[in-house]
Order: C-alpha cells, then structure tokens, then sequence
C-alpha cells in the first residue's frame, strides 16, 4: 500500500496549516477557542503567583509590626527591616508581573480582535495586523513592560499603602515610644539619627517618583485609574 502524504516538510499543504484558524467570514475556530482558554488558564496561574507574594508580604508585615510594639525596649529599626523586606516582596512581584502580562497581552489581544468583534460585528478589529503580532509573539515571546513601569504597576497598587503602614508606624515607634528627642531615637547603632531620617525620606521619594511620574503605559489591558474615572460617551 503506498503513502501519497508529502514527505518534504516545505510542500504546500505543511504551508498551508493554520491558515484558516480564523477566516473574516466564519467565527472562530474550535482551535482558537482551546488556544484561548489555554492563554486565560495561563494568565490565571501567573496572576495567582502575583496574589502569594502579596500575601506573604502582609504576613512579614504583620509579624514585624506586632513584635516591634509588643515592648519599648525592642528596638526600632526592626521596622526599617520590615522596609527593606518589602522591598524585596516588590522586586518579586514585578518579576512575576513582567511575566504575567506576557500572557495577559494575549488574552487581550484575542478579546478585542475576536471576540469582541464576534459579539458586535459593526465594530472593526482595533488592530488590522493582530495576526501577524499575535503570530510573532508566539513565534519569539518577549516582556513587553520594563521593569520600571511593573514596579510602578505594583507600587500604585498594592505596596505604596503597605510602605505608608510601614513608615506611620516607624514614625510612632521613634517618637512616642522614647523621652528623648525623636532625631536622636532614630539612630541605628553608629549610623546618627539625621542620617537615617534622610536614608528613609530618600527611599520614600523615589518610590513615589517611580510610581507617579509621568509614562506611556504598555501593559495592554491594564485598568489605570483615570480609565476607570472615564465615563463614556
């Protein structure tokens, strides 16, 4: 019994697959529907890995701040260990967000060019060369968001209120908790009071810096804050 199936991978027919995944006069695909479920199934674990190293940030927290107030002998400077711990948490966090919008960029990607599309048909694909983007990501994935702008994702909205608790309660341990002057409590061994104060100012100002400055945002589909303030017209 012969085999008439094509031998050489660069026939036609090898050519040829895939290329009706999703035609302008069909809906999609059973294919791209798998294809896209897989993608949300994928953005779904990224986003849960997001949501472990907030919890465990809060945890750390949490610990730090009971067992800084629990006695006035303790030192205070363990909250400035908090800081630096959630420093760590948000370094983290914006490596996995790097990492989760490789996949939400997908997922929105196939929600405006497809299914949106599919549901109201009067509304043209926002973007004409989705196909070949989509096929290029897919080919050669890439992060598309620098490290900057996922540590600001990530400042605005989860660690810049955990930094704020951080530093009310570093201010009420220095001052409250000690008879002599507040610049003189918070010196850190050799380190004097003044030159601390400044350390921690310097880092709280750079923090607000990366998260408010003014940028392009590339995250696709991410919900700013005067997107959301935005009333349709």
């Amino acid at each position: 019994m012969t085999d008439d199936r094509p031998d050489d991978p660069t026939d036609e027919a090898f050519r040829d697959v895939g290329e009706g995944l999703l035609d302008e006069d069909m809906g999609p695909s059973s294919a791209l529907a798998h294809l896209y479920r897989g993608e949300v199934h994928r953005m779904k674990y990224w986003r849960e890995r997001l949501d472990k190293t907030t919890d465990w940030a809060v945890i750390v927290i949490a610990a730090i701040l009971t067992w800084a107030f629990s006695s006035p002998s303790n030192p205070h400077y363990i909250i400035l260990v908090g800081v630096a711990t959630l420093g760590v948490f948000l370094g983290i966090e914006a490596r996995r967000y790097r990492g989760y919008d490789i996949w939400r960029s997908r997922v929105r990607v196939l929600q405006e060019n497809v299914w949106a599309v599919g549901l109201d048909p009067a509304q043209d694909v926002s973007d004409p060369a989705w196909r070949e983007r989509l096929g290029a990501d897919y080919r050669k994935p890439v992060l598309k968001i620098t490290t900057e702008e996922a540590l600001a994702h990530r400042l605005r909205r989860i660690y810049l209120p955990l930094f704020a608790v951080l530093l009310v309660a570093w201010l009420v341990r220095i001052t409250a908790f000690s008879p002599e002057y507040w610049l003189r409590t918070a010196a850190v061994g050799m380190v004097p009071g003044p030159v601390v104060v400044g350390l921690v100012a310097a880092f709280f100002a750079a923090a607000l810096v990366v998260a408010y400055r003014p940028r392009t945002w590339h995250a696709r589909g991410e919900l700013l804050d005067e997107r959301l303030r935005k009333k349709e017209e």
